[in-house]
């Protein structure tokens, strides 16, 4: 594990690429990004990225197949990784905040052929899900008006998201920043409440920790399961690495990456800890309605199942209401980080260049309008079925993350080698990741587990499609990076040529202070 870079491709002279230009320098030059993200639209972009249907529905599903103890380890262990990744990128971001941030760190410290296929792979990513995630809106508009075909209203959210991210980063940040802070405020709601339900304040009559004494309850399925519940809260935290992408955008990056990192993770860890810790003491894991997993199952989902034994009014039509908030910011998020993504790629020649031109906002127009071309895809469900459409098209995404996150460690390692292969010193980095090599290692061979059991009861069974539709983005992520590199001839940078110049006005602003 310890020899990553000799894993990848054999070490030599690469031909080298100019520097990455996406280092926005607050619109002075044309065709450049403006830093408009101040402290509180980056804290809270971190925060909502993690927080989705996969903790509003389908935390529910990980308890009855764990069992509460099951699902706390694997959201447990699946949080420790996520934190060590993104220690990671806060080193990186930090000192070279750019909008391209993986595929330009895959790029500049792996080779050119692995960050082209990062970032097409990343690109794919958020623009399927920004598809997936109109299917899920239409999915839930039908629980208040049962006879609006799916189709218009991912039409019409398509609309809102397209024009919100079309105005500029700052009012997609300013959008992000209050669809997450309803998500936030749902789940510390709930927290409350469940916490008053546990000691009998609230409620008609309170269970305690009984759920909790019998250990094969608490543990159902021992490692297996928990192992199983892996790739779901997996799926669960992606969106934390959002942070990255909207670095290039923000005001006083080399401050407020390190501040979002160091505050973030600990929040996200108590809103999931605190949630599966609750709903496993008040509600049985063996109740059947802990199954649902689905947009469709609003009514069925432990949190509002929770807050009608609480006694709330209308639970069900408040969670329906924050899970379509959390959907729409799930949308908002991937068409943004999307359109940055390829913006970037078309500046360091990945891909067409009219990608790369901006507005006088600094908004890449033509970047965003072909990633919100492939949200067409929502339509699909007027086709083949919202719920159909919805499971497909996440499946095939699903992976995409986890291989992105792959790419952040193998990055890093090589970062921190490179940067002190150059002559410079740890103490010189704006932000440190404190656990060095540990931390990207350890987290590169979790994600390997991931990626290898993401949907392993599928292949056992020899389900085809369901083991396509989940591996799908394998191999066409080593498909990108080999023809790429067979076209290219391009090789892994060494250590003593790797770009680690930040963007000029960055680099401007604190040659201004010193």
């Amino acid at each position: 594990m310890s020899r990553i870079s000799v894993a990848l491709e054999p070490e030599a002279a690469p031909r080298r690429e100019p520097s990455n230009p996406v280092g926005p320098v607050g619109g002075k030059h044309h065709n450049e990004l403006k830093r408009g993200l101040s402290s509180r639209h980056l804290q809270m972009i971190a925060i909502g990225g993690a927080i989705g249907t996969g903790l509003f529905v389908a935390s529910g599903g990980t308890i009855s197949q764990a069992g509460p103890g099951g699902a706390l380890v694997a959201y447990a262990l699946v949080g420790l990784m996520v934190f060590l990744l993104m220690q990671s990128l806060g080193e990186m971001a930090a000192k070279i905040p750019v909008a391209g941030s993986f595929q330009t760190f895959a790029t500049r410290f792996v080779s050119p052929s692995f960050g082209f296929a990062i970032g097409w792979n990343y690109w794919f990513n958020w623009a399927i899900t920004v598809a997936a995630e109109l299917v899920a809106a239409g999915i839930i508009m039908d629980f208040w008006l049962p006879g609006v075909p799916g189709w218009i209203w991912a039409g019409i959210f398509l609309v809102v998201l397209t024009g919100l991210n079309a105005l500029s980063a700052r009012s997609f940040g300013e959008s992000e920043f209050w669809l997450s802070l309803i998500k936030v405020s749902a789940v510390v709601l709930f927290l409350i409440a469940g916490v008053l339900m546990i000691v009998g304040i609230l409620g008609d009559s309170s269970p305690g920790l009984s759920n909790w004494q019998n250990r094969e309850d608490v543990f159902h399925g021992g490692w297996v399961s928990i192992i199983s519940v892996f790739m779901i809260a997996g799926f669960s935290f992606q969106g934390t690495e959002l942070v990255g992408v909207a670095a290039g955008e923000a005001k006083n990056p080399r401050r407020e990456v390190p501040k979002a990192i160091r505050n973030v993770f600990w929040r996200i860890m108590i809103f999931y800890i605190g949630a599966i810790f609750i709903i496993g003491c008040l509600i049985p894991f063996a109740d059947p309605s802990l199954l649902a997993s689905g947009e469709a199952d609003v009514a069925a989902s432990p949190f509002t199942m929770v807050f009608e034994r609480a006694g709330i009014a209308f639970a069900a039509s408040l969670m329906n209401a924050v899970i379509l908030t959390a959907i729409l910011s799930a949308g908002n998020s991937g068409l943004y980080a999307s359109t940055r993504m390829l913006y970037s790629m078309a500046h360091d020649g990945k891909a067409p260049k009219i990608f790369g031109r901006t507005n006088s906002r600094g908004v890449p127009i033509p970047a965003l309008l072909a990633t919100a071309a492939v949200g067409l895809f929502g339509f699909l469900s007027a086709i083949v079925g919202q719920g159909a459409a919805y499971a497909w098209l996440l499946n095939v995404s699903g992976l995409c993350g986890f291989i992105v996150w792959a790419g952040i460690a193998i990055s890093h390692y090589r970062f921190r080698r490179g940067f002190l292969a150059q002559g410079n010193k740890v103490s010189d980095l704006p932000y440190r990741a404190s656990l060095f090599p540990i931390g990207p290692l350890l987290a590169f061979a979790v994600l390997i587990l991931v990626i290898a059991g993401q949907n392993y009861e599928a292949v056992v069974a020899g389900r085809g499609m369901e083991v396509l539709s989940s591996y799908i983005g394998l191999p066409i992520f080593l498909g990108l990076w080999l023809v790429h590199r067979l076209v290219t001839k391009s090789k892994v940078v060494p250590l003593l040529e790797m770009d680690l110049a930040a963007p000029q006005d960055v680099e401007d602003e604190l040659a201004s202070k010193a």
